[in-house]
Protein backbone atom coordinates (compact mmCIF):
# COMPACT_ATOMS: atom_id res chain seq x y z
CA UNK A 1 0.00 0.00 0.00
CA UNK A 2 1.07 3.84 -0.63
CA UNK A 3 0.09 5.84 1.59
CA UNK A 4 0.60 9.07 0.67
CA UNK A 5 2.03 10.40 4.67
CA UNK A 6 5.08 7.88 4.39
CA UNK A 7 5.88 9.37 0.86
CA UNK A 8 8.38 11.89 2.74
CA UNK A 9 10.43 8.90 3.80
CA UNK A 10 13.16 6.96 2.71
CA UNK A 11 12.44 2.92 2.50
CA UNK A 12 13.74 2.54 6.00
CA UNK A 13 12.05 4.99 7.71
CA UNK A 14 9.08 3.85 6.32
CA UNK A 15 9.33 0.00 7.12
CA UNK A 16 10.68 1.43 10.63
CA UNK A 17 7.39 3.33 11.17
CA UNK A 18 4.87 0.29 9.63
CA UNK A 19 6.95 -2.13 11.90
CA UNK A 20 5.69 0.71 14.85
CA UNK A 21 1.85 -0.35 14.00
CA UNK A 22 -0.75 -2.60 14.84
CA UNK A 23 -3.32 -4.02 12.30
CA UNK A 24 -6.77 -3.90 13.71
CA UNK A 25 -9.93 -4.93 12.34
CA UNK A 26 -13.37 -3.58 12.52
CA UNK A 27 -16.56 -5.18 11.12
CA UNK A 28 -18.98 -3.76 8.69
CA UNK A 29 -20.94 -0.73 10.95
CA UNK A 30 -18.20 -1.05 14.30
CA UNK A 31 -17.02 2.10 15.55
CA UNK A 32 -13.36 2.86 14.89
CA UNK A 33 -13.68 5.53 17.71
CA UNK A 34 -16.66 8.06 19.42
CA UNK A 35 -16.36 12.00 18.76
CA UNK A 36 -14.95 13.23 21.81
CA UNK A 37 -12.69 9.89 22.68
CA UNK A 38 -9.56 10.31 24.07
CA UNK A 39 -6.75 10.17 20.92
CA UNK A 40 -4.26 7.47 21.14
CA UNK A 41 -3.13 6.42 17.75
CA UNK A 42 -2.97 7.27 13.93
CA UNK A 43 -4.39 5.01 11.78
CA UNK A 44 -3.45 4.37 8.26
CA UNK A 45 -6.66 2.33 6.61
CA UNK A 46 -5.18 -0.63 4.77
CA UNK A 47 -8.43 -2.32 3.56
CA UNK A 48 -12.07 -1.01 3.01
CA UNK A 49 -13.56 1.97 3.36
CA UNK A 50 -14.97 4.58 6.32
CA UNK A 51 -17.26 7.35 7.28
CA UNK A 52 -16.25 10.53 9.06
CA UNK A 53 -18.78 11.33 10.85
CA UNK A 54 -19.59 14.45 13.37
CA UNK A 55 -22.44 15.64 15.46
CA UNK A 56 -24.84 18.86 14.55
CA UNK A 57 -25.79 21.61 17.84
CA UNK A 58 -29.11 19.47 17.20
CA UNK A 59 -28.11 16.62 18.08
CA UNK A 60 -27.82 15.19 14.72
CA UNK A 61 -25.20 12.63 13.25
CA UNK A 62 -23.88 13.45 9.43
CA UNK A 63 -21.32 11.81 7.28
CA UNK A 64 -18.35 14.37 5.97
CA UNK A 65 -16.37 12.68 4.22
CA UNK A 66 -15.68 9.08 2.94
CA UNK A 67 -11.70 7.28 2.98
CA UNK A 68 -10.89 4.44 1.31
CA UNK A 69 -7.03 2.28 1.26
CA UNK A 70 -4.41 4.74 1.52
CA UNK A 71 -6.05 7.25 3.76
CA UNK A 72 -4.99 8.37 7.14
CA UNK A 73 -7.55 9.57 9.89
CA UNK A 74 -6.93 10.96 13.80
CA UNK A 75 -3.95 12.39 12.88
CA UNK A 76 -4.22 14.53 16.18
CA UNK A 77 -3.54 11.94 18.37
CA UNK A 78 0.00 12.65 17.55
CA UNK A 79 -0.07 16.35 18.53
CA UNK A 80 -0.54 18.81 21.01
CA UNK A 81 -2.61 18.51 24.46
CA UNK A 82 -6.27 18.18 23.71
CA UNK A 83 -6.31 15.27 22.30
CA UNK A 84 -9.82 14.35 21.80
CA UNK A 85 -11.37 13.01 18.54
CA UNK A 86 -13.36 15.31 16.36
CA UNK A 87 -14.81 13.00 14.43
CA UNK A 88 -16.05 9.60 14.79
CA UNK A 89 -15.16 7.38 12.15
CA UNK A 90 -17.10 4.49 11.23
CA UNK A 91 -16.57 1.13 9.68
CA UNK A 92 -18.68 1.10 5.93
CA UNK A 93 -17.65 -2.37 5.34
CA UNK A 94 -14.78 -4.84 6.42
CA UNK A 95 -12.35 -2.59 7.68
CA UNK A 96 -8.40 -2.96 8.61
CA UNK A 97 -6.20 -0.17 9.63
CA UNK A 98 -2.36 0.55 11.02
CA UNK A 99 -2.73 1.91 14.15
CA UNK A 100 0.46 3.56 15.33
CA UNK A 101 0.04 4.96 19.05
CA UNK A 102 1.34 9.04 19.81
CA UNK A 103 4.51 6.68 22.93
CA UNK A 104 5.32 4.62 19.63
CA UNK A 105 5.54 7.79 17.26
CA UNK A 106 7.78 9.45 19.88
CA UNK A 107 10.20 7.00 19.85
CA UNK A 108 10.55 6.79 16.18
CA UNK A 109 10.85 10.46 16.13
CA UNK A 110 14.12 10.24 18.64
CA UNK A 111 15.48 7.52 16.47
CA UNK A 112 14.31 8.61 12.99
CA UNK A 113 14.27 12.52 13.24
CA UNK A 114 12.63 12.54 9.76
CA UNK A 115 9.75 11.04 11.07
CA UNK A 116 8.62 14.20 11.59
CA UNK A 117 7.87 14.96 8.22
CA UNK A 118 4.89 12.36 8.67
CA UNK A 119 3.69 14.88 10.91
CA UNK A 120 3.89 18.04 8.22
CA UNK A 121 2.45 15.79 5.31
CA UNK A 122 -0.84 14.93 7.45
CA UNK A 123 -1.31 18.71 8.61
CA UNK A 124 -0.22 20.26 5.56
CA UNK A 125 -2.68 17.86 3.95
CA UNK A 126 -6.08 18.83 6.48
CA UNK A 127 -4.90 22.70 5.92
CA UNK A 128 -5.29 21.78 2.43
CA UNK A 129 -8.42 20.35 2.48
CA UNK A 130 -9.94 22.32 4.98
CA UNK A 131 -9.19 25.76 2.73
CA UNK A 132 -10.74 23.91 -0.50
CA UNK A 133 -13.97 22.78 1.43
CA UNK A 134 -14.17 26.42 2.55
CA UNK A 135 -13.88 28.17 -0.80
CA UNK A 136 -16.47 25.29 -2.29
CA UNK A 137 -18.77 26.31 0.27
CA UNK A 138 -18.82 30.07 -0.21
CA UNK A 139 -18.07 30.03 -4.34
CA UNK A 140 -18.93 26.81 -5.88
CA UNK A 141 -22.74 25.80 -6.83
CA UNK A 142 -24.54 23.16 -5.01
CA UNK A 143 -24.66 21.38 -8.40
CA UNK A 144 -21.33 21.33 -8.85
CA UNK A 145 -20.26 19.90 -5.31
CA UNK A 146 -22.40 17.42 -5.42
CA UNK A 147 -20.65 16.10 -8.83
CA UNK A 148 -17.16 16.85 -7.41
CA UNK A 149 -18.19 14.64 -4.31
CA UNK A 150 -19.70 11.52 -6.65
CA UNK A 151 -16.53 12.07 -8.72
CA UNK A 152 -14.57 11.43 -4.75
CA UNK A 153 -16.70 8.69 -4.39
CA UNK A 154 -16.50 6.45 -7.35
CA UNK A 155 -12.15 6.79 -7.48
CA UNK A 156 -12.18 5.75 -3.92
CA UNK A 157 -15.13 2.43 -4.41
CA UNK A 158 -13.75 1.97 -8.41
CA UNK A 159 -11.59 -0.88 -7.14
CA UNK A 160 -14.78 -2.67 -6.24
CA UNK A 161 -15.77 -2.80 -9.98
CA UNK A 162 -14.49 -4.40 -13.04
CA UNK A 163 -14.50 -1.51 -15.22
CA UNK A 164 -18.24 -1.02 -15.42
CA UNK A 165 -20.51 1.41 -13.76
CA UNK A 166 -19.19 2.62 -9.76
CA UNK A 167 -21.44 1.57 -7.42
CA UNK A 168 -21.87 4.26 -4.37
CA UNK A 169 -23.51 2.52 -1.36
CA UNK A 170 -24.66 6.13 0.11
CA UNK A 171 -28.16 7.76 0.62
CA UNK A 172 -28.89 10.42 -0.83
CA UNK A 173 -29.16 12.45 2.90
CA UNK A 174 -25.56 11.25 2.79
CA UNK A 175 -24.54 12.31 -0.46
CA UNK A 176 -26.56 15.74 1.06
CA UNK A 177 -24.56 16.40 3.84
CA UNK A 178 -21.14 15.46 1.94
CA UNK A 179 -21.93 18.11 -0.72
CA UNK A 180 -22.75 20.44 2.09
CA UNK A 181 -26.74 21.28 0.54
CA UNK A 182 -30.59 19.60 0.68
CA UNK A 183 -31.86 16.52 0.02
CA UNK A 184 -34.20 17.91 -2.93
CA UNK A 185 -31.41 19.23 -4.43
CA UNK A 186 -29.32 16.29 -4.78
CA UNK A 187 -32.68 14.15 -6.09
CA UNK A 188 -32.83 17.51 -9.31
CA UNK A 189 -29.16 16.83 -9.73
CA UNK A 190 -28.77 12.92 -9.46
CA UNK A 191 -32.05 12.69 -12.01
CA UNK A 192 -30.23 15.06 -14.23
CA UNK A 193 -27.31 13.05 -14.02
CA UNK A 194 -29.94 10.11 -14.95
CA UNK A 195 -31.07 11.78 -17.92
CA UNK A 196 -27.55 12.35 -19.49
CA UNK A 197 -26.85 8.49 -18.93
CA UNK A 198 -23.82 9.72 -16.59
CA UNK A 199 -25.62 7.83 -13.37
CA UNK A 200 -28.14 5.53 -12.63
CA UNK A 201 -30.06 6.30 -8.82
CA UNK A 202 -30.96 3.02 -7.19
CA UNK A 203 -32.56 1.93 -3.75
CA UNK A 204 -29.64 3.16 -0.85
CA UNK A 205 -27.10 4.33 -3.67
CA UNK A 206 -25.91 5.59 -6.73
CA UNK A 207 -24.10 3.83 -9.71
CA UNK A 208 -21.72 6.46 -11.81
CA UNK A 209 -21.89 5.06 -15.37
CA UNK A 210 -19.65 7.69 -16.61
CA UNK A 211 -16.93 9.38 -14.58
CA UNK A 212 -15.41 11.01 -17.74
CA UNK A 213 -18.54 13.32 -18.35
CA UNK A 214 -18.93 13.62 -14.83
CA UNK A 215 -15.92 15.27 -14.41
CA UNK A 216 -16.72 17.32 -16.70
CA UNK A 217 -19.03 18.80 -15.31
CA UNK A 218 -17.22 19.19 -11.98
CA UNK A 219 -15.26 21.86 -13.74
Amino acid sequence: MDWEILRGLNEGERRAVLRSTTRRRFRKGEVVFHEGDLGESLHLLDRGRAAVRVSTPEGDHVTIGVIGPGAFFGEQALVGTDNHRMASVIALEPLETLALRRDDFSRLRADHPMVDSVLVTALSERVNRLTDQLVEALFVAAEKRLCRRLLELADIYAANESGGPVSIPLTQEELATLAGTSRPTVNRVLQELVQADIAHVRRGGVEVIDPGRLAARCR
